[in-house]
């Protein structure tokens, strides 16, 4: 049975996503993490006695607080670590719980429903803090397990020990040159600044810009604004200015491109084509070696039934590393939207118009 989307999916799949999706940290990091980790954890404890002594340990050192560490000495940049929805998110989620446990429910709905408004309630107060799922999971366990935690509980020891470890995380970053919590951009103020802003900064995106990109992207939850205008400064940094001729395709080219298997189906390709806004796709073999680009046009009235192999069009391709003024001479003449770019006729990449623009447009210091 042809699936609709089925064929869509097996030509834009890649194994290596299931592989690792982050770089392994330099050793001396991972050694930062960890003894920071170790240490906040024990500071959390000393307060959490000093201010409740006698009370079992297993009360005051709950196991979200492991994760709360984790986040806040090992990836002190994310959103996710900063103080308010450390605080706030971990003490909203007990709260959640805690009212859950008044409702006459299965102990197994209870579970489930305190983490559902434990989601909901911090990202209301925009406190999205993913241990405070497992606050919450971890209160309707304990009273399930005939332990039931006041109301007290939100305050002593979530909301105070969870200070704690965003305390002791500031500390440690200023003694181990991290920064943490990150700075936020200034807002932006409708009186002119009496300073003049150098011209390249000028022309960097502003903080509003930045942060619309990241909310389209679904990435404000991984990346603050801070320090996504970091990178870009760092990376213009790191690229000095080149002569348009000595670009090359494979500088500007995208890497990441959806393809369509030869045997899939015209009307999923039309799907396909609707949802992601393309205006052309290319067509791989059985062998993952490039056959040609189906224009939109070529879908307008295609038989149902056809395959991406009858619909494929051939098309001029290059190497990666063709120069920019090849692919100038390609795409201006509208003969065809994009160039395929080929190692060995295997597709390593695609240069669109709109990539040829962002790469003069950059080297003419415009973007």
């Amino acid at each position: 049975m042809n699936w609709p989307g089925v064929p869509a999916f097996r030509s834009s799949f890649n194994w290596r996503s299931l592989g690792p999706a982050i770089p392994r940290p330099a050793s001396a990091d991972t050694a930062k993490s960890a003894l920071g980790v170790a240490l906040g954890l024990a500071a959390a404890e000393l307060v959490l006695r000093l201010v409740a002594p006698g009370t079992p340990a297993a009360l005051l050192l709950i196991a979200p607080f492991g994760a709360t560490g984790y986040l806040i000495f090992a990836v002190p940049s994310s959103p996710l670590a900063q103080p308010w929805p450390v605080v706030v998110g971990n003490t909203v989620s007990a709260l959640a719980a805690l009212a859950v446990l008044l409702l006459p429910l299965p102990g197994l709905v209870q579970a489930v429903l305190a983490v559902a408004l434990a989601v909901a309630g911090m990202a209301m107060l925009r406190a999205q803090h993913p241990p405070g799922g497992a606050v919450a999971l971890a209160c309707v366990l304990a009273a399930l397990a005939g332990y039931p935690p006041g109301w007290v509980w939100p305050l002593l020891p979530v909301a105070l020990g969870s200070l704690t470890l965003a305390g002791f995380g500031a500390l440690w970053a200023a003694l181990t040159g991290r920064a943490y919590p990150f700075r936020l951009p200034a807002p932006v103020s409708a009186v002119p600044s009496p300073v003049p802003t150098a011209p390249a900064r000028r022309l960097s995106p502003s903080p509003e810009a930045l942060a619309e990109s990241l909310t389209q992207l679904r990435l404000a939850a991984n990346i603050g604004v801070e320090d996504l205008a970091r990178v870009i400064d760092r990376a213009e940094a790191l690229s000095p200015g080149l002569d348009p001729k000595a670009l090359y395709a494979g500088a500007v080219m995208s890497r990441d491109v959806v393809t369509a298997s030869a045997d899939a189906a015209a009307a999923d390709l039309i799907a396909l084509f609707q949802r992601r806004g393309f205006k052309s796709l290319p067509v791989l073999d059985g062998q993952g070696q490039f056959l040609g680009l189906i224009p939109q046009a070529a879908l307008l009235g295609a038989d149902p039934n056809l395959t991406a192999a009858a619909l494929a069009r051939p098309v001029q391709t290059l190497t990666p590393e063709a120069p920019l003024v090849d692919l100038i001479a390609m795409l201006s003449d509208g003969a065809q939207a994009a160039v395929p770019i080929l190692d060995q006729r295997r597709l390593v990449g695609i240069v669109t118009r709109s990539d040829l623009i962002a790469a003069l447009l950059h080297q003419l210091g415009l973007r």
